[in-house]
């Protein structure tokens, strides 16, 4: 019996490349052959998968994504096919809410910078102290979305003996901390605002220059999410005029980060979108991306599949 014949059109791992061949008939987008045998797909949630894609794949039965953020996936046009998709949830939480800790103490320690003033010799040529940061303990620290990761990113800060607080469209029954009516109110009350929503159109640019302002100058913004939550040329100018302490960023508007003046800032640390980038969770998410085509093709429900 042949294997059925699966597209990537995504930078992948290699340990998904070596699986995802082992299992099924791979092609690339340059691959040779009758797109219409193509009844499988495989794109990550930073490439996604757009209606001119799909409009290729006449055979299309199944997509399996590698990652968790839908908003580049054209979800609608794929479910009026009857296009089954799958995707890799909860096995990243972890790493995703530890880089934000970090994230969060890098910004507040200035470690990227203290790291180059050694590197640079300039602590042994003058001898200078360097700059204070700033403590994280006992801090007010503001989540806007408590779902599973946000959940997480608070499990963790409650080491720090901080107050928390949360913004979400809805409560959380199980989350015992306060939740504020608006994203500004709780940027306002809040030291340390950490963004970990879904991007969509509803969350575009939420993070606007109204909130950046009630943040305040000794406000921290620390990024996870999507970039697209993010007003990017309202937050550089609130960097620029210290109108907040500091930011810390996974995620950006336009990724690869190039041009920016996000680049030529002292007050950030900026991460090239690493927050899932750990070799236990790829692994994971690449056994899931694998795993879900599996079960399609068995004539099975993925093991996870976008609500």
């Amino acid at each position: 019996m042949s294997k059925p014949v699966v597209l990537n059109i995504a930078k992948i791992p290699a340990v998904l490349q070596q699986s995802l061949e082992s299992e099924f008939e791979l092609r690339t987008l340059h691959s040779p052959g009758d797109t219409s045998e193509i009844s499988g797909l495989v794109s990550s949630a930073i490439r996604g998968v757009d209606l001119a894609t799909l409009d290729q794949l006449p055979g299309l039965k199944a997509m399996s994504i590698f990652g968790v953020g839908m908003d580049k996936v054209d979800l609608a046009a794929a479910r009026r096919r009857g296009i089954r998709v799958g995707y890799t949830p909860d096995v990243l939480n972890d790493c995703v809410a530890d880089l934000a800790i970090g994230l969060m103490i890098a910004a507040s320690r200035k470690i990227p910078q203290a790291d180059g003033y050694v590197r640079s010799h300039r602590w042994a040529e003058t001898g200078n102290v360097f700059d204070l940061g700033d403590r994280v303990s006992g801090k007010r620290m503001g989540i806007a979305g408590m779902g599973r990761i946000g959940r997480i990113i608070a499990k963790r800060l409650v080491g720090f003996d901080v107050e928390i607080r949360y913004f979400s469209r809805s409560e959380v029954r199980e989350c015992s901390h306060e939740r504020v009516s608006t994203l500004q109110e709780l940027a306002a009350w809040c030291d340390y605002l950490f963004i970990a929503v879904s991007g969509s159109a509803q969350t575009r640019h939420m993070v606007d220059a109204g909130v950046l302002e009630a943040l305040g100058p000794q406000g921290y913004l620390i990024n996870v999410a999507r970039g697209s939550v993010v007003d990017e040329q309202a937050l550089i100018a609130a960097l620029e005029n210290e109108a907040i302490r500091g930011a810390a960023l996974d995620v950006y508007e336009v990724e690869p980060l190039k041009s920016s003046r996000l680049t030529e800032l002292r007050n950030t640390v900026l991460l090239p979108h690493v927050s899932s980038a750990t070799n236990e969770t790829r692994t994971a998410m690449s056994n899931m991306v694998v795993e879900n085509l599996k079960r399609f093709y068995a004539g099975e429900r993925m093991l996870a599949e976008p609500a």
